[in-house]
């Protein structure tokens, strides 16, 4: 016996209908996972270095025993943030895997900058196990030592990169400053470009704040590589230093949040999601992952 023209149909509907399952790297998906952590990691940041300001300032005699408080919550806030790190430095691997390297000065920064914190990171789970009590505490030392270092070298690497790309900015904004000048004596709509202009000149506030970020967190690698002694190493300043950058750390993601920027989803007709990849420095969107017919350029 035939099946029923309507039973096919409907079959052929249902095999249709059936979702395909999308492939997503392990690591890519085990990054996303872990930075669901990151704002308690931030609250713990400012709360620490808030508190290591006031010890340092000495607002509160040492024999108080307020004093002897906040120096036990500034311990163990500072061991919980090391407990945050587990695992992180599988962002600076996918950052280096994804990152364009054209040139071979490109290729060696990108080393320096994510393999440093990369190496950083992975030696921080040690040192958080060393004062945990897992690991024998006296490998603490030079486990804090070698993460010092690669912290700082990683810095390096990272002003070094966001220096360059503050340079391609500023080149950007020269040339759309032109075009704006030449449509303005042509009598031409600048609007869609003075957009660009302002999201340009955001950018560059956030690479600009970024890198003065990585100078304070750079500073008190410094200090740690040569155990708080010598010049620039004072309690108050490696805090203030501290404080600093937990609030240019917040600064990025509460502009995200507000702007919702991150990524643009269109409604077309039987495609539910389209994610862009942003090019601000092209001033164009590509689709991904689209048929070339549906691909287009603005």
């Amino acid at each position: 016996m035939e099946p029923h023209s309507s039973d096919l149909s409907s079959s052929l509907i249902k095999t249709k209908s059936k979702p395909t399952k999308v492939n997503r790297d392990f690591l890519l998906h085990l990054e996303a996972y872990l930075s669901k952590r990151d704002g308690v990691d931030k609250l713990l940041k400012i709360s620490r270095y808030a508190t290591k300001i006031i010890l340092s300032s000495d607002s509160i005699p040492t024999t108080h025993p307020l004093h002897r408080r906040l120096k036990s919550f500034e311990s163990s806030v500072g061991l919980s943030r090391k407990a945050f790190r587990l695992g992180k430095f599988i962002q600076d691997v996918n950052s280096f895997r994804s990152a364009k390297l054209e040139t071979r000065q490109d290729i060696i920064l990108a080393v320096i900058a994510y393999g440093g914190e990369g190496l950083y990171y992975f030696v921080e789970q040690f040192v958080w196990l060393a004062k945990s009590g897992l690991i024998d505490s006296k490998h603490s030392r030079n486990l804090q030592r070698i993460s010092a270092w690669a912290e700082f070298i990683g810095y390096i690497g990272s002003i070094s990169l966001k220096t360059r790309d503050l340079k391609g900015i500023s080149k950007d904004e020269a040339c759309l400053l032109s075009s704006i000048e030449i449509m303005d004596t042509r009598g031409d709509s600048t609007k869609t470009e003075e957009e660009k202009l302002k999201k340009l000149r955001e950018k560059k506030l956030l690479k600009k704040l970024s890198v003065v970020q990585d100078v304070a967190d750079g500073l008190m690698a410094v200090a740690d590589i040569r155990d708080g002694k010598g010049r620039l190493s004072g309690p108050l300043l490696m805090a203030s230093a501290g404080m600093l950058s937990a609030i240019i750390t917040g600064f990025p993601a509460r502009r995200r949040c507000k702007s919702k920027r991150g990524g643009a989803i269109l409604a077309v007709p039987g495609i539910q999601r389209l994610h862009f990849e942003a090019k601000t420095r092209q001033y164009s969107y590509r689709v991904r992952d689209l048929p070339r017919r549906l691909r287009y350029q603005r």
